[in-house]
């Protein structure tokens, strides 16, 4: 079965917007964690406007599942990664410069942490990521998502095709990005290789109506095939 971890940024966002300590991302990584979510998400940015540096150092021993910290990978953020030695370490290009050398990723890698790359579903991107020696790739599912409710033969079809290519050169996949209730099921179905989604936005609101324990459940659900 696919494994959901549980991005965790939404509740450091309002925490962050009283200036205090609640809502309690510890507390909520161990909730989410007690309900049967496989694995914990935080993506800290330059600016900390959600989960900070200090967060990750705070959650390494209470992640007894699968702790994967996504960003960009700045020196600052390579530096945080060897600290806390989180399982999984997901490379995303949301900073100022391209990276252009994977010297920092073969120190996580030899550092027993396995590097996961976020891309698109071209095809070319996913031969990078196997060529700069990562371990996955995670799908940017965004587009997937949108095209959802207009057509999902043709909404899933790249990813298919993605999630081919990701296998034919050995790489691990897992997709992120606006999965939700409403079409996490049906791509699953469709991706039998999927090994990990991550999923943040949707699952906290969903988790404001229905409680976060049953949410976690539905979402568990989605991903039994």
């Amino acid at each position: 079965m696919t494994r959901l971890s549980v991005n965790i940024n939404k509740i450091a966002t309002l925490r962050n917007s009283r200036g205090g300590l609640v809502p309690s991302v510890t507390k909520a990584a161990i909730e989410c964690q007690g309900f049967g979510a496989e694995g914990i998400t935080i993506h800290p940015r330059p600016d900390e406007r959600h989960i900070r540096y200090a967060d990750a150092r705070e959650l390494r021993p209470l992640v007894y599942t699968e702790f994967n910290i996504e960003g960009y990978p700045d020196p600052r953020f390579i530096a945080l990664v060897k600290e806390v030695k989180p399982e999984q370490v997901t490379l995303v290009p949301d900073g100022p410069d391209a990276i252009t050398s994977n010297a920092g990723w073969d120190t996580l890698k030899h550092g027993g942490i396995r590097v996961s790359v976020f891309t698109g579903t071209e095809i070319e991107m996913i031969q990078g990521a196997k060529a700069v020696g990562a371990d996955r790739v995670e799908l940017y599912t965004e587009p997937y998502a949108t095209e959802y409710p207009l057509g999902r033969e043709a909404a899933i079809l790249p990813f298919v095709k993605a999630a081919e290519a990701a296998e034919e050169f050995g790489l691990g996949l897992n997709a992120g990005h606006d999965l939700s209730l409403e079409n996490l099921a049906y791509f699953a179905e469709h991706i039998p290789t999927l090994l990990e989604v991550s999923i943040g936005h949707a699952l906290i609101a969903d988790a404001l109506y229905l409680g976060l324990e049953e949410t976690i459940r539905r979402y568990k659900a989605c991903l039994v095939h």
